[in-house]
């Protein structure tokens, strides 16, 4: 069968080099026509901080709302910038194989962030970021940015900036590799809960089964895993927590620290459980649990974190997370 699916994106360079990966594995799998459609965010048109505006979810609610209005079928996101609470009549109907999730700096001369001189300045407009730079070097100049990767990129070249913290798994998609003159290590530097992973996100009840062919459980369970210690949390995108998870075999093993903002103190927890058939159930688990120790150890006194006077959220019903059959 032969059909026209259409998938909105933002107008980004970035946005759109994801979804042309996914509209290129669609295509390959199942031989469906796709039709992109260009939606322009609030996060798009501003020049406030990420912070102000209220975290990178900005990003994610022109397209939701475009997809809930009928004006396309799916949309791509980066995983990383969707919140974790519902968003009512929406589900993930596939996730990717996830890129290389790791963070990047890219500086001039082909500096490491060992080698930049004392008070050098160095551009990102990610808390979590701010507070991993301050930790290795606190005598360097943190500088709030916004703009694409270009934008970003043409600082550093411009003598504006001395680095740039990116992520790995955006300049790829942009064949910009190139650029990064360090890849920071997970172990030393987790990053935001879902990067380097999209989510192609549906109505609930619609029936989109090409999306099957693209969809990689492995990773799916790994990002649950990571959001649900941020749901656990009461954490937004925003926040300085980074989050990692991996699957091997049938272990699922989770990390997550949270950083005080200056970067002076920060607080880890790792974990692992057996994954016994229900992978999405066992996920949302660990993440409650490793948040739960996080919050024990202190959490709330570094970062703006903790249960909500409701009593938190649940990360399986809030972030909308069918198997991916559905």
């Amino acid at each position: 069968m032969n059909r026209k699916l259409r998938v909105a994106t933002r107008g980004s360079a970035l946005a759109r080099a994801q979804t042309g990966h996914v509209v290129a594995a669609l295509v390959e799998a199942t031989g469906v026509e796709v039709e992109a459609v260009i939606i322009t965010s609030e996060g798009d048109r501003s020049k406030e901080s990420l912070a102000s505006l209220g975290g990178t979810g900005v990003f994610a609610s022109a397209l939701r709302e475009a997809l809930v209005a009928g004006d396309c079928d799916l949309i791509v996101h980066s995983l990383k910038d969707l919140p974790t609470a519902r968003y009512e009549g929406l589900v993930i109907g596939a996730v990717p194989v996830r890129e290389d999730p790791r963070d990047v700096l890219c500086a001039r001369d082909g500096l490491t962030l060992e080698e930049l001189p004392e008070g050098a300045r160095v551009g990102t407009g990610s808390p979590r970021r701010v507070a991993q730079l301050l930790a290795l070097r606190p005598d360097l100049t943190v500088v709030d940015i916004r703009g694409n990767v270009d934008t970003r990129l043409g600082r550093v070249r411009a003598g504006d900036l001395d680095a740039v913290v990116l992520a790995s798994a955006g300049l790829t998609r942009l064949d910009r590799l190139d650029a990064a003159s360090e890849i920071f290590a997970l172990d030393l530097w987790p990053t935001a809960p879902g990067q380097g992973a999209l989510a192609i996100e549906t109505r609930e009840g619609d029936s989109i089964p090409e999306l099957l062919s693209i969809e990689h459980p492995p990773t799916r369970t790994a990002v649950l895993a990571e959001r649900s210690v941020l749901a656990a949390l009461e954490a937004g995108c925003a926040a300085p927590i980074g989050a990692t998870a991996t699957v091997s075999g049938d272990e699922l093993t989770l990390s997550a620290t949270v950083y005080q903002a200056d970067g002076a103190v920060e607080l880890g927890c790792e974990r692992s459980a057996l994954l016994l058939g229900d992978d999405i159930h066992v996920a949302s688990l660990l993440g409650e649990a490793v948040a739960r120790q996080l919050l024990d150890d202190g959490a709330a006194e570094l970062a703006p974190v903790g249960p909500s006077a409701d009593g938190g959220a649940d990360p399986t019903t809030s972030a909308r997370w069918p198997g991916g059959t559905e």
